[in-house]
């Protein structure tokens, strides 16, 4: 009786550890999917009205959404052929006014970058999708903006990053 008990307590350890495995914290659902890739991001933001172009931020984003991948998954980042392929450009990256003060001076101004993405799953094609993902980071406006691009950045490739996450592996 002893012995049978043993048995069904292991039996029974042996599937929770197994179901353990299939679980992850980001929640992504990658199915089959061995790879992924992200292509550059182009910056095509002078192409909306009062967008500016910064040197460096295609590059800068597409590390991002790399890293925000590869840091959630088991993938691994591959140059071509991914099982998940990532492609987009940035479409809009603009400083406006967002308040005034009672002299109507600017109190603070609003840094929002867009990108448009288009989301290839080959081992799950109803998963492709192409989307807008938009975010912003709002700054005093007595602050030149070189001087808070780094802060800017971070926060909005954050979100912006944890956004197209979502979209193409979230399983909430």
């Amino acid at each position: 009786m002893k012995k049978n008990g043993l048995k069904a307590g292991l039996l029974g350890l042996v599937f929770f550890l197994q179901s353990c495995g299939a679980y992850n914290f980001s929640g992504a659902d990658i199915g089959t999917a061995e790879s992924f890739q992200v292509n550059f991001f182009q910056n095509y933001a002078d192409q909306t009205p009062g967008s500016v172009i910064v040197p460096g931020l295609g590059r800068d984003f597409t590390l991002a959404l790399q890293d925000m991948i590869n840091n959630l998954t088991s993938l691994s980042l591959t140059g071509s052929n991914g099982d998940l392929l990532y492609e987009g450009e940035i479409v809009e990256y603009k400083v406006v006014p967002m308040t005034a003060t009672s002299d109507q001076r600017t109190a603070q101004n609003r840094l929002t970058m867009s990108v448009n993405v288009r989301f290839y799953n080959t081992t799950k094609e109803d998963a492709d999708f192409e989307k807008r993902f938009s975010f912003f980071y709002d700054f005093d406006a007595a602050a030149p903006l070189p001087s808070i691009q780094a802060a800017a950045h971070e926060e909005i490739f954050e979100r912006l990053t944890q956004d197209i996450f979502n979209a193409s592996l979230g399983n909430w």
